[in-house]
């Protein structure tokens, strides 16, 4: 490139195209001059990617001015940008978006003034709050003090933010986005950048007056919304939410830094606006709401809160309090059956745009399937943290309390696990009916029963799937030692609440179910194993149910999907049937050709005993050549290098389940 620095290049370019249609404090757009704006806005937008393409190939920079100088011509094209975001065009605005997303893909390349680019762009976004919100103009300066503008590079934008409103607002928080979206696919760009950002952004969004912001919920507020204003305002929290869960996953990928990712403000900052994003997107009573916008609304909050409780360590008072949100905006999806109709469509992918041809109940009816294991999702994570809290988190919360009739273990101190372990009691009484079962056979066949259909609701969505199993497996007690018990009456252990979340979640019964959904397939595994989406987690998820498996040998081999675990269920059975206390009602009157003789019994015995054997050889067998498979398979890449990481530990896993195998004929 060549005819002046960078910035004075850019500078004239949007000055020649658009300032003859911006020069005006209120402009009038007419069709015909709508045409014009858009044609120049076009050429610019060309015109800017191609001079990115020319410095990614152009190996000497050009000598930039003073950097004083630069800031001036990058305040006025910010200043010029931005008022087009404040024309009621759509299409202005739609490319003025692309011009200040190109600009910044133009200056990260060349390597100047970035920076100030990002931290001026989040400059105006506080001055069209302060703006919107009719605020004084020394409050507006305040928020200059500590910024990296000068008061002169102030004094070119804030005539041009006069009009700005929440529509204006909308779009640069969509601008920013966008930028934080092209740092992240874009490889070449320098790793501070992304820090730089995050540093900008988080420190504009802690100025910004997240109370007063409360006028865009408020519709009895004196600054009341019009129906144009309503859906500024919707698309103003859409654009928010998708910011806050961009920069949450950034955050949590930024480790070059030598700054913990717990430590990191931005986390705080959003944790804390939590419950009033949900205030301001779900709270519309009296208002006319799409249902698909609060569906959405409704999933970018669970994104945004999953992301969360995946990155950083939640306090109990914030888990409790998020326990509450999913009570009172997702209730009907958390007690809904685990087995409820209305599956997904097996030749149409969820969020496909083959849905359109469905009708609105069909689309809300796959949405809430996908809100159901968000939600679930969200709810088993939030108990979890609480039953298992990291150390240094294990004390005594306010805001948490004891009332409960269930029986504790005495080791459970901690007030924040018994109100873990009583929420999720409470969801697994409602979609088990824990207090009924008289028989332990029944119980444990529909444990498995409900591990098998709770297994069928995430196994379509990847991305969910091995969170939900890995998340499973970090109860904080013996699986093996709860589920053997040989002594099993209701009475003793209905308010057990470990005793049932031990057989409901059995990590052993879920590897053989989750291998079963899977048809023993051995690629399949191998197919998420090679994944960059799944990859790390299902390899670490086989590693930790192969070491289960070795110490619980004898539970893998004789698992069955009837729930019948061990030949004494039909000891128990039998007794049941002949000494309950149905026999002493009601059975005195039974004629003697109904009761069976003890030739009968032995051999009714004997067919259910075959039965059991051969069901759970079954699927012992079937598991065992799966991943005898799959250590070939893994082997075998392994051998030509074509594996994307070291993948010994399994290969030895694996190995350890052959020898056990082996052992077992």
């Amino acid at each position: 490139m060549s005819g002046g620095s960078t910035c004075s290049r850019l500078h004239r370019l949007i000055s020649d195209s658009v300032r003859p249609c911006t020069e005006a404090e209120v402009v009038s757009l007419t069709k015909e001059k709508e045409k014009e704006l858009l044609a120049s806005l076009s050429q610019v937008l060309r015109q800017i990617q191609l001079w990115t393409r020319q410095l990614e190939s152009d190996s000497d920079d050009d000598q930039l001015r003073t950097q004083s100088e630069d800031h001036r011509y990058l305040s006025n094209i910010i200043a010029d940008l931005v008022f087009l975001l404040t024309l009621k065009s759509r299409y202005v605005q739609h490319l003025a978006v692309k011009i200040l997303v190109a600009i910044s893909g133009f200056l990260a390349t060349s390597g100047s003034n970035w920076g100030f680019f990002i931290r001026f762009l989040c400059l105006c976004m506080e001055l069209v709050v302060t703006n919107a919100l009719s605020f004084s103009s020394a409050s507006s300066m305040a928020g200059l003090e500590n910024s990296h503008c000068n008061s002169s590079s102030l004094l070119v934008v804030k005539p041009r933010l006069k009009n700005a409103g929440w529509s204006t607002l909308a779009e640069i928080v969509r601008v920013l986005r966008s930028i934080l979206k092209c740092l992240n696919q874009d490889s070449e760009y320098d790793d501070n950048l992304a820090e730089v950002y995050l540093d900008s952004v988080y420190y504009s969004l802690s100025n910004m007056p997240w109370d007063s912001l409360d006028v865009i919920y408020n519709s009895q507020n004196s600054f009341s919304l019009d129906t144009l204003d309503e859906e500024s305002r919707v698309m103003l929290l859409g654009n928010l939410i998708q910011l806050f869960c961009s920069m949450v996953e950034q955050c949590g990928s930024v480790d070059d830094t030598g700054r913990s990712q717990d430590k990191h403000p931005f986390f705080g900052l959003v944790t804390n606006l939590v419950p009033k994003l949900f205030y301001w997107c779900l709270s519309m009573q009296g208002q006319h709401v799409i249902t698909r916008i609060r569906q959405y609304f409704r999933h970018k909050l669970l994104v945004l809160m999953l992301r969360l409780s995946l990155q950083i360590h939640l306090d109990c008072c914030i888990l409790v309090s998020w326990l509450q949100l999913l009570h009172n905006y997702f209730q009907e999806l958390l007690w809904q059956p685990i087995a409820s109709p209305g599956s997904v469509q097996d030749d149409c992918l969820e969020g496909s745009p083959f849905l359109l041809s469905n009708s609105d109940g069909e689309v809300y009816n796959m949405c809430s399937r996908h809100l159901k294991r968000q939600a679930i999702f969200l709810f088993l994570r939030c108990c979890f943290s609480l039953i298992n809290p990291r150390e240094g988190a294990k004390k005594l919360c306010a805001c948490l309390t004891t009332d409960s009739c269930l029986n504790f273990d005495p080791d459970l101190d901690c007030i924040g696990k018994r109100r873990g372990l009583l929420e999720l009691y409470k969801w697994l009484q409602g979609n088990l009916h824990l207090d009924v079962f008289v028989d332990y056979e029944m119980y444990i066949e529909n444990c498995v029963n409900f591990s098998l259909s709770f297994l069928q609701l995430f196994v379509h969505e990847d991305d969910i799937l091995f969170k939900v199993l890995l998340q499973l497996l970090s109860l904080p007690f013996c699986v093996e030692q709860k589920f053997n018990k040989r002594k099993w009456t209701p009475q003793d252990t209905k308010e057990d609440i470990l005793f049932h979340v031990s057989n409901v979640f059995n990590p052993v019964h879920l590897f053989h179910l989750f291998l079963a959904e899977l048809h023993y397939d051995h690629q399949v595994l191998l197919d998420y194993l090679i994944s960059k989406d799944t990859g790390t987690d299902c390899a670490e998820y086989l590693l930790r149910c192969l070491r289960l498996v070795s110490d619980s040998w004898p539970l893998f081999m004789e698992f069955s999907l009837s729930g019948k675990v061990t030949n004494q269920s039909s000891d128990k059975r039998r007794k049941m049937l002949l000494g309950s206390s149905d026999d002493q009602f009601g059975l005195a009157s039974t004629t003697l050709k109904n009761i069976p003789s003890p030739e009968e019994e032995c051999k009714s015995d004997l067919e259910y005993s075959y039965q059991h054997y051969a069901t759970a050889e079954s699927h012992y067998k079937k598991a065992k050549e799966c991943l005898f498979s799959l250590k070939t398979s893994v082997e075998n890449l392994h051998q030509k290098n074509l594996f994307q990481y070291n993948p010994e530990v399994l290969l030895k896993r694996l190995m350890r389940f052959q020898e056990l195998c082996s052992m077992a004929r």
